[in-house]
């Protein structure tokens, strides 16, 4: 398995036409994620994924579209389950350090599966909860030179 964990707007951003410098930088990452094999990814961006490119995307894919876009990200990446254990450890995260649950919810995987980082524009980048620290490969400063240390 990688050492991060890629969290859904990273992948929703490869397919989103109206955030072009965006769509470029996933499409990027993504691909430089697939060379190293360093990531990983949960079953909940798996749905939140697909929600999200079929109905919020202009234009939104097909749910045929989607649903081939799934299979690549599981032929790709590990897929981390969501469990009872990591529904409580969210629960945790979010009454101690203020996530909202969903966010909680990455963490928890992150956590409990020994990933140390997280890609998202979620989180505030550069935190570190525990032993998880959150990487956002949209900031102004995040250069794609840095993705060999950050990511590896």
């Amino acid at each position: 398995m990688g050492n991060v964990l890629i969290d859904t707007n990273v992948l929703v951003y490869a397919y989103d036409q109206a955030y072009p410098a965006k769509q470029r930088r996933a499409i990027d990452l993504l691909s430089y994620i697939r060379t190293v094999r360093v990531g990983a990814i949960s079953a909940q961006t798996l749905s939140e994924f697909f929600a999200t490119v079929t109905r919020k995307l202009v234009p939104p894919l097909t749910m045929a579209e989607a649903e081939a876009q799934l299979w690549g990200f599981v032929s790709q990446w590990p897929v981390l389950p969501v469990t009872e254990k990591v529904v409580l450890e969210a629960v945790r995260g979010a009454r101690l350090y203020q996530l909202h649950f969903w966010d909680a919810q990455i963490w928890a995987v992150a956590r409990l599966h020994g990933l140390p980082t997280i890609l998202s524009e979620d989180f505030n980048p550069g935190a570190r909860i525990e032993d998880v620290r959150f990487i956002n490969p949209f900031a102004v400063d995040f250069e794609p030179a840095m993705w060999k240390n950050a990511l590896g």
